[in-house]
């Protein structure tokens, strides 16, 4: 079994937190593998009807766990599994409950409760930088093809028709059990459609006829699939100036893999990488950083910045994201800067070894590489 170092520690420091922990992330993507990687854990398996039935009585089984560390897996089979986690948290202090499922806490009727308070929330996104190093692997090229499931990383060849029992699956144990949406058909050439055109301005009317539904649907499905972590929504960064767009925001599919498939790829060109390289990176910070807020910038004359976080005490990073720092155009970075002069400014890129500076027109833009992005932000949130 593999141990996923990064995960693992960011588990047992939300444990000296909260003894309640959410995890959550898209199927197959390791929660089941890693619950069952922690030490001295009991792990119940809440798809098993026989599980279910020890859970009826939520007092009697926590009491039976009592002061134990648990991995309670696809807890939302549960008819009320937040009447659980609540009882846990409020009664049974010493118990470390670590509960999974595949959409975020609340977004199904099934959680009556949010357990503001009680928990700490975890996303496990797809495999990111130090995951690469849990695997031995070396090959980016091969984690943007792939993809970061690991069973899609880790096959032998690329697996065509997993991704489909992948859609198959999601289809019946996500989006019936929790959502009971009607039209299969419509629903998954929403996301095929969407998948494929990842990390494009989005517009719902693009969609109406392709999926035969009305816009209103297509809202409700992007909904769902930010819900359940197959779409991340990046809304642009304004100031609420005339010259910077405020309201069309950007749509990335959850994992290079299922984007490659969906475009049809099975080989990358050199014109691929740097677009997947965009969306790699942007899954790092959402690691890094537990965050779904991230966002883009973008003017009225079309200048462009790939990603920006802004964090706590105001801190705003921005980031373009170039597969080689090779004769790089800053121009978009340096309209940015003219609007929102007190932001740091970065250009990752894949080939960089050593980080370096470069001053232009009085802008200071850092050149890292991705460990030296999220080192570099870091320590200037903790303000060093």
């Amino acid at each position: 079994m593999i141990i996923r170092h990064f995960w693992v520690r960011k588990i047992e420091e939300a444990w000296k937190l909260k003894s309640v922990l959410w995890l959550s992330g898209v199927r197959r993507v390791g929660k089941t593998v890693l619950g069952k990687s922690l030490p001295g854990v009991e792990y119940f398996d809440c798809e098993l009807p026989r599980v279910r039935r020890m859970m009826d009585d939520p007092e009697a089984f926590l009491s039976s766990v009592r002061g134990k560390r648990v991995v309670l897996d696809e807890i939302h089979r549960l008819d009320n599994p937040s009447e659980l986690l609540k009882i846990a948290f409020d009664h049974y202090p010493s118990t470390k409950i670590f509960a999974t499922g595949s959409s975020s806490l609340g977004a199904s009727k099934k959680f009556k409760d949010t357990l503001t308070g009680r928990k700490v929330q975890i996303w496990m996104t797809p495999m990111m930088s130090e995951d690469l190093k849990d695997f031995n692997a070396t090959d980016l090229k091969h984690r943007l093809l792939r993809g970061g499931l690991p069973p899609f990383f880790l096959a032998e060849d690329l697996p065509e028709p997993d991704f489909q029992e992948w859609m198959d699956s999601y289809w019946a144990k996500d989006i019936q059990e929790l959502f009971r949406l009607e039209r299969r058909h419509s629903f998954q050439k929403f996301v095929e459609l969407l998948l494929a055109s990842s990390g494009s301005i989005f517009e719902a009317t693009k969609y109406t006829g392709p999926c035969e539904a009305s816009r209103g649907t297509i809202m409700n499905y992007l909904k769902v699939l930010e819900a359940t972590y197959v779409a991340h929504i990046l809304h642009p960064y304004h100031s609420k100036r005339s010259s910077e767009i405020i309201a069309a925001p950007k749509i990335y599919g959850f994992d290079t893999g299922f984007v490659c498939y969906h475009k049809g790829w099975d080989n990358l060109r050199t014109d691929d990488l740097g677009f997947l390289w965009e969306h790699y990176v942007l899954n790092e910070l959402q690691a890094q950083f537990n965050t779904r807020g991230v966002q883009y910038w973008r003017d009225k004359r079309g200048h462009e910045v790939d990603l920006i976080l802004s964090l706590r005490g105001g801190k705003v990073f921005a980031v373009e994201c170039k597969w080689s720092d090779n004769n790089v155009d800053t121009t978009n970075l340096h309209s940015f800067n003219v609007i929102h002069p007190k932001a740091i400014c970065y250009v990752v890129a894949q080939n960089i070894d050593r980080h370096y500076e470069r001053s232009e027109d009085g802008l200071k833009i850092k050149f890292v590489n991705l460990s030296g992005l999220i080192q570099d932000i870091r320590l200037r949130i903790m303000g060093t």
